[in-house]
Formats: C-alpha cells, sequence, structure tokens
C-alpha cells in the first residue's frame, strides 16, 4: 500500500508540475524547440530548475541504504552509446519536436487536451509494440 501512495503522490506532482511549467503545452515545447524561429526559452529554465532537485535526491540517495517505499534501489546501471541507444534518441527527438509531446506531457495532456493527446498516446504504444515485437 506504501507503494501506491508514494506512486500516486509522485504522479500527480509531476503531473502538475508538467502542467504549471507548461511542458504539457505542445506550442510552448516547439516554441523552445525552434532555435532559429521564434525560439521561447522557458522550457530551458524549467529544465535547468529540474537540475537542483535531482541534484539533491542524488545527494540523499547515496546516504541511504534502502528507499523509503521499497527494500533495494533499481538503478539503472551505465550503458555503451550504441546504434540502439542513438536511433532511439533519434527517434524520441524527431517524436519531440514534430508532436511537441513526450511520454509524460502526453499522458498528462489526456487530462488537459484529451482528442490531440489521444492520438500521440495511440502513436506511442503502437511504437512500443513494435519495439517488443522486433526486439
Amino acid at each position: 500500500m506504501k507503494q501506491v501512495l508514494v506512486a500516486l503522490f509522485a504522479g500527480t506532482l509531476f503531473g502538475a508540475g508538467l502542467a504549471y511549467s507548461g511542458m504539457a503545452d505542445p506550442a510552448r515545447v516547439q516554441g523552445f524547440l525552434d532555435l532559429l524561429g521564434h525560439w521561447d526559452p522557458t522550457l530551458a529554465f524549467v529544465m535547468g530548475g529540474a537540475i537542483i532537485p535531482m541534484a539533491i535526491a542524488w545527494i540523499i540517495q547515496r546516504r541511504l541504504e534502502k528507499p523509503f517505499a521499497d527494500a533495494h534501489f533499481s538503478l539503472p546501471g551505465t550503458t555503451l552509446i550504441d546504434r540502439k541507444l542513438t536511433a532511439g534518441a533519434v527517434l524520441f527527438g524527431v517524436g519531440w519536436g514534430v508532436s511537441g509531446l513526450c511520454p509524460g506531457p502526453g499522458l498528462a495532456d489526456l487530462a488537459i487536451n484529451p482528442l490531440p493527446a489521444l492520438a500521440f498516446v495511440v502513436a506511442l504504444l503502437a511504437g512500443m509494440i513494435v519495439h517488443r515485437v522486433t526486439s
């Protein structure tokens, strides 16, 4: 039960942060990515501001024996930069630039702007299925 409550709190906080910061607004994201046009730098401050709490979280994590709601930490290992990683990063960037959404804001937009977000989420799920089938 503790894990569910922590996940619910974290997801709610994340979604509220996306909505408040403008990260869930595709037009703002596309304006940020439009370096040669009418560049909107506000999301640079959002991303820069995210570094501070993340740095604090890493410092706290190093001092803990185990996480609050689990038996052990499940942190990803370091991987090499290979063709699959590069291709995935390019696909992510192109999708983000075209749609103005990435997975977190896309799901949050289901509550804010459901119809366009639904098209994105369906495409996201289709991509996940294609990856699962071809890997």
